[in-house]
């Protein structure tokens, strides 16, 4: 008996050696800046998750730390007259990227997947050759319920497609329905709600991305047909935004809308919050890659769990939440569109 009860004190003492290690070790962990710097920024820009920040640390440490990671964005006026629009034909290229982007795809001229793999992420990069064929998708039940990228592709006719603007997602159960901001449809404002960035994303009737902090009125005043509202915005007439850390983004699943000098459209997503496969990216991560494919104009868009892709149909990225019912519902999708092809409505 005496041996049995000495085994279990044994076992006892440590178990609770090794919890005590598990402790101290996560003590020193959490205490390092390098840890701060990711975690704090991570949880920050989450809509539902920012309670893990103070969970680990106080609001003044909390603070610190999101004012040393921030963006300083490019402030000036967009100069549209830059983006020349040659259809997607390119016959010398300044780098490989810009090889592989228009080496097009047999019996595909509308747009080209390219896989994205570092050392720390997965995603997706997509050229459009032609802008003309990108379009903003809405929900038909807006203010009531959100839909897929997948539903809102398939309503609309779109051979691919990203998610696009932020929504309410109050503890992380948001299905989509109320969106932040503006968002601009067609040429008119078809909704406007508080908690929006003031930065709108979008193109103008003649196909030129536009981003812009004018509000929805004046935005289509200067030719804004479709928009939507987010941010922040990563480059502007060819110029980065200064990232200063990790502009208080972290690393998550990202999403990215852009436009290159000759009008080709690029969708960007980032994988991530999938250990061992993909953790995400940092705004810096995807400010690369985009300069590798030319882009002359960028803004990220809504991101995390709602970072979604479509392909005929289908959900074609790993998204952190919701894969098993083809992702999330949002309020809005950018989608392409094959025009050339696109038979018209019946009257």
């Amino acid at each position: 008996m005496k041996r049995r009860l000495r085994l279990r004190i044994n076992k006892i003492t440590l178990a609770t050696f090794i919890l005590d290690i598990c402790v101290i070790v996560g003590l020193i962990v959490i205490n390092t800046s390098s840890f701060k710097v990711f975690w704090i920024p991570t949880a920050m820009t989450t809509m539902s998750h920012k309670y893990l920040a103070y969970t680990l640390y106080s609001e003044d440490t909390v603070n610190k730390v999101m004012k040393e990671n921030y963006i300083d964005q490019v402030n000036e006026e967009m100069n549209l007259d830059d983006i020349v629009i040659d259809g997607g034909k390119k016959k010398h290229y300044t780098n490989k990227y810009e090889k592989e982007l228009f080496n097009k795809d047999p019996n595909n001229d509308v747009y080209k997947i390219i896989r994205i793999e570092e050392n720390n992420y997965k995603g997706y990069l997509v050229g459009i050759y032609d802008p003309a064929d990108v379009d903003l998708a809405v929900t038909n039940k807006l203010g009531k319920m959100g839909q897929s990228v997948n539903t809102l592709c398939k309503q609309h006719g779109g051979l691919v497609g990203i998610n696009g603007g932020g929504f309410e997602d109050l503890d992380g159960w948001g299905n989509g329905s109320i969106p932040y901001g503006a968002i601009i449809k067609d040429g008119k404002k078809i909704w406007e709600h508080s908690g929006g960035s003031g930065q709108l994303i979008g193109f103008t009737e003649d196909h030129k991305m536009y981003l812009t902090s004018k509000k929805p009125q004046d935005a289509i005043k200067k030719g804004m047909r479709d928009a939507v509202e987010f941010g922040p915005n990563l480059i502007v007439n060819g110029k980065i935004s200064k990232i200063h850390g990790d502009g208080g983004w972290g690393v998550a699943p990202r999403t990215v809308i852009a436009q290159r000098k000759d009008g080709v459209v690029l969708f960007l997503i980032i994988e991530g919050r999938l250990p061992g496969y993909s953790a995400g990216a940092s705004m810096n991560d995807v400010i690369e890659i985009l300069q590798r494919y030319k882009a002359y104009n960028a803004a990220n868009l809504d991101g995390g769990a709602s970072s979604t892709m479509s392909v005929n149909g289908k959900l074609y990225n790993r998204p952190s939440a919701g894969g098993s019912y083809g992702g999330r519902t949002v309020s809005n999708a950018w989608i392409v569109t094959n025009k050339k092809h696109k038979k018209a409505p019946k009257k």
